[in-house]
């Protein structure tokens, strides 16, 4: 069985149809902060030299920092949250696994990749994505219960006093962290797994050796050792969903939900909301499933006149 991947960031699909540039469109598709962390002088080593433990132990010590992570709990890095969405599947199972949506629907896709089967009585695992990709739904915690339980918290840091990264340490349980997304990133590649050690290190001996580059050990090492950029960047982002927002129901849509990264909008045909953006060059995300969804991501400071203008 195959499952239907459809993502936003499919600019190449907009610009084949309506035409233009990549520099032309405003790539609203997507729950990426576009203002990104800063990106630091890089060493040459950095690129030139195979990432080595120190490199390794100086990012996971600073991740366990920023997130706060219970002493008990064990970490590992890759190359990107969705390297790790591929990768859990394998190291239980297969089994059948309850999987609420509509949300992110690579984990769906993993989990059948590796046999598993999806049900939503389903009592060998649990994936909860909090808040949820696209209505931003919270999840309570005495609902995690599964003996494999996966918490995808990859827009969590917008949020952080929702985290459940108190509970890593118990058995069965991980918790997936996006570096790309919060830190505005998304081509470095870089993403966390924080949980149970048994199942931590059943991911390492999957992923291998060097699983992270070079590039992305130094920039995400800076990036979580920097929590004011972080606390300034939460506060620019909530005042722009609120501006955002705002747009968006003088236009005559509804909030239906979200994050500061990206928000959920009712408009009565989506597919015709997205073609009209799209006339202006502003490209977003509609649901296959959900004919009267569209999602918005932030634009970037010097790009909301165009978003303005499209609507």
């Amino acid at each position: 069985m195959r499952m239907d991947r459809d993502h936003g960031g499919d600019l190449d699909a907009a610009i084949t149809r309506y035409g233009g540039t990549r520099a032309d469109w405003l790539d609203l598709s997507t729950g990426i902060n576009p203002v990104p962390y800063p990106l630091p002088h890089l060493a040459t080593e950095a690129w030139t030299a195979l990432p080595d433990k120190a490199a390794f132990a100086r990012l996971y010590d600073l991740a366990r920092a920023f997130w706060n992570v219970p002493a008990d709990a064990a970490i590992i890095g890759a190359a990107g949250a969705s390297a790790l969405i591929a990768a859990l599947p394998q190291v239980a199972g297969p089994g059948q696994v309850n999987i609420p949506g509509p949300t992110y629907n690579e984990h769906g896709a993993a989990f059948l990749a590796a046999g598993w089967t999806l049900a939503e009585d389903a009592n060998d695992a649990l994936v909860a994505v909090h808040p949820n990709n696209p209505d931003g739904y919270l999840w309570e915690a005495s609902a995690l219960t599964a003996p494999l339980t996966i918490i995808d918290e990859s827009f969590c840091d917008v949020m952080p006093a929702q985290t459940m990264i108190a509970r890593a340490a118990e058995p069965g349980t991980v918790i997936l962290k996006s570096f790309g997304k919060f830190w505005g990133l998304a081509g470095l590649r870089l993403g966390f797994a924080i949980g149970d050690p048994a199942i931590i290190n059943r991911l390492g001996d999957l992923l291998g050796p060097w699983q992270i580059s070079g590039p992305a050990l130094s920039i995400g090492a800076n990036a979580l050792s920097d929590p004011h950029w972080a606390d300034d960047t939460r506060k620019r982002l909530a005042a722009d969903a609120d501006r955002l927002d705002a747009l968006l129901q003088r236009a005559g849509a509804k909030v239906l939900g979200g994050t500061s990264l990206f928000q959920l909008y009712q408009v009565k045909d989506a597919q015709a909301s997205q073609r009209h953006l799209a006339a202006g060059k502003v490209w977003s995300r509609v649901f296959p499933y959900a004919p009267e969804w569209i999602r918005l991501g932030l634009p970037a400071p010097d790009r909301w006149a165009q978003l303005e203008a499209a609507l």
